[in-house]
């Protein structure tokens, strides 16, 4: 069996959806965790772009970008999380493209300077909730994107659904009630094992270490991590 180990930072969303790729064949991997200030000389030669994820295999190859790596994972270890049918299979792709877009908007809160960005950032969570809301409906009955068995795009939106939901803890957002099928998708997830790299408490109150550092507008509202883990 090939050795692998997956580089990230502790609450990096991008590696967290290699890693739930990982957990859901049942392979053995070691997440190796960096401090986003200190990067190592030996991760910065197996990463192109300085980022997380890289994932090294057997100590010679490297891979980097979290899609490129889970379609590797997904074409080289059983079971296969992609569907078999071509066509399905380019759905899907196309939704896990949309990844970037869809966190960089429901995310956009907890990188808000000011109430005014922070109010203008939470007016613009609708539309890709919407986006997905369709698709959900037009993919079956769930609880996963596919129906009943779980893919790639499951693993790849889990991070950032996880996300809204620490946000929406800190200072209510009020939207995902709107979209019925997105927040069971959400609750789906979320009580998925593979999911966690830490136990859900302990990485949220992790997550919200990470707002405070930041000291954006959201970061006001935090409360203490014992009440928040209640």
């Amino acid at each position: 069996m090939a050795k692998y180990m997956l580089v990230s930072f502790k609450t990096c969303p991008w590696v967290q959806r290699s890693a739930i790729v990982f957990r859901e064949k049942n392979t053995e991997f070691e997440l190796r965790h960096i401090e986003p200030d200190n990067r190592p000389d030996w991760f910065l030669a197996i990463s192109p772009h300085k980022k997380v994820p890289a994932l090294t295999i057997d100590d010679k190859v490297s891979l980097f970008e979290s899609n490129a790596i889970n379609e590797y994972l997904d074409e080289t270890i059983t079971p296969r999380l992609h569907p078999a049918d071509p066509v399905e299979r380019a759905v899907n792709r196309a939704w896990t493209d949309y990844v970037p877009t869809f966190a960089s908007i429901v995310t956009a809160t907890a990188y808000a300077d000011t109430e005014t960005d922070y109010n203008k950032a939470v007016e613009q969570i609708p539309v890709p909730f919407e986006r997905v809301e369709k698709a959900l409906e037009k993919q079956g009955s769930g609880p996963f994107f596919n129906g009943a068995k779980y893919s790639l795009v499951d693993a790849a939106y889990a991070p950032f659904l996880q996300r809204y939901y620490f946000l929406d803890r800190v200072k209510k957002l009020g939207h995902i009630e709107k979209f019925p099928r997105l927040k069971a998708w959400m609750e789906a997830l979320l009580a998925r094992p593979s999911t966690h790299s830490f136990p859900p408490a302990e990485f949220e109150a992790m997550y919200r270490d990470g707002l405070k550092r930041r000291n954006k507008w959201v970061s006001r509202f935090i409360e203490p991590a014992r009440a928040a883990a209640e």
